[in-house]
């Protein structure tokens, strides 16, 4: 009988409308201290259990329950032939060589991680960008809105890790790091239920942005989102910068001379616990993306192609 007396568009809103437990859950969540609980997790990760042998039996319970919960593929996985350490070595664990190729030549921005594409496009004017129905501006996500100016016009994709997927991430393209930036924030899910819940998520959420310059595709950022439950953000080629670990955001620009010099696929970093990654494209170099969202990526998939013809 409801149904009969409410217009279409009601009955649509009132079907998509959160649930109650939904909204409690949300809520309850933001009253948490979730930067220290993420801390103690990524600390209790990476505590060396093997060091006993009561220790090293309960670890391998932990990683065992953890791989049959979520589906881990650990085929291609380097596992140490006296198994891993601590659940943060697991879990951080590296692929054989030759697990990802990398697709195409330097004209191909490849995917930096392995995951789901939660949504990808064009920059729109204002230098804004939509996922998942909420607009975000990318200076905001890039921590300086100098830089999201002159990404406008240029394309983005956004690749979900979940938590059975290989958590390293790599460069899109080959080229030097000129900046990295480390941007302070809370830590919030980047599931589905937080992508919903949490307006303006990407942008909350403690992350790091790395800047490269290819001599192909321009300059391209791939930003490092982090999560409840993420321990630490690390960076592969610079220690200096890691998350949640009580040091300030911080940017940092390397001399010529002295910058990172990444290969597309070189590993850039790694989620010490789950996250999302996101590229970024600059107009100058138009990228035709070759990927939709909702599509599972592995890293070194093509992402898009450098426009030759416009």
């Amino acid at each position: 009988m409801w149904r009969r007396r409410v217009g279409r568009g009601t009955e649509r809103a009132f079907l998509h409308m959160p649930s109650l437990a939904t909204r409690v859950a949300a809520e309850t969540l933001r009253l948490l201290p979730r930067k220290r609980i993420s801390r103690g997790l990524g600390s209790l990760a990476s505590f060396p259990a093997a060091a006993s042998h009561a220790g090293g039996a309960l670890l391998r319970q932990a990683i065992d329950v953890y791989v049959k919960a979520y589906d881990v593929d650990l085929s291609e996985a380097v596992i140490p032939p006296e198994g891993w350490d601590s659940f943060d070595a697991f879990f951080t664990r590296p692929l054989r060589p030759g697990s990802r190729p990398i697709e195409g030549g330097d004209e191909v921005l490849v995917s930096p991680a392995d995951g789901r594409v939660e949504d990808c496009g064009p920059i729109e004017p204002g230098a804004r960008v939509h996922v998942k129905g909420h607009d975000y501006a990318l200076g905001e996500l890039l921590g300086d809105p100098r830089d999201g100016d002159r990404f406008e016009g240029g394309a983005f994709a956004v690749v979900y890790l979940s938590p059975r997927d290989y958590h390293r991430v790599h460069a899109p393209v080959a080229g030097p790091v000129h900046t990295i930036r480390h941007v302070g924030g809370t830590l919030l899910p980047v599931n589905p239920f937080g992508v919903s819940n949490y307006p303006n998520l990407f942008a909350r959420n403690e992350r790091v942005a790395v800047f490269q310059r290819s001599e192909t595709l321009g300059e391209v950022v791939t930003i490092l989102v982090g999560a409840i439950g993420v321990g630490r953000i690390s960076l592969s080629f610079d220690d200096s910068v890691m998350t949640n670990v009580g040091r300030g955001p911080t940017t940092k620009r390397y001399a010529p001379e002295r910058a990172p010099q990444i290969e597309r696929g070189g590993e850039l970093g790694m989620f010490h616990l789950g996250s999302t990654a996101i590229v970024i494209t600059n107009p100058d170099h138009p990228v035709s993306l070759a990927v939709q969202a909702g599509e599972t990526v592995r890293m070194g998939r093509r992402l898009g192609d450098l426009e030759v013809d416009r």
